[in-house]
């Protein structure tokens, strides 16, 4: 069982930055890959960014690459979602996933309904 906790939402001006964290708990979080998501009201959760279980590869939706950075740190069971440049459209509660499946282990999957465990959320609100 993994328990997954987001923080580092807020209210920021268009164009500043934010730093999410999502922290696991158990001893196995190094072996999991893990994605980031969002969902905006009266929308479906959608896709952020993804990174393997090395950390050694990631992969980004179109609407946020070259913006959003998203990294790990095995040793704090810690992940993390950089966001620079934000927009008013990046306003949303954003999740983030474990996919416990050696099959994804190294190219994550962008589709949330594979990830196995997800936290309560942290709401990004973004002025414009």
């Amino acid at each position: 069982q993994v328990q997954l906790v987001e923080s580092g939402g807020g209210l920021v001006q268009a164009g500043g930055s934010l730093r999410l964290s999502c922290a696991a708990s158990g001893r196995i979080f190094s072996s999991y890959a893990m994605g980031w998501f969002r969902q905006a009201p009266g929308k479906e959760r959608e896709f952020v960014a993804t990174i393997n279980w090395t950390g050694g590869s990631t992969r980004y939706a179109d609407s946020v690459k070259g913006r959003f950075t998203i990294s790990r740190d095995n040793a704090k069971n810690t992940v993390y979602l950089q966001m620079n440049s934000l927009k008013p459209e990046d306003t949303a509660v954003y999740y983030c996933g474990a996919d416990a499946s050696t099959r994804n282990r190294w190219r994550p999957s962008p589709n949330s309904d594979e990830y196995d465990y997800w936290g309560q959320g942290t709401q990004v609100t973004v002025s414009s």
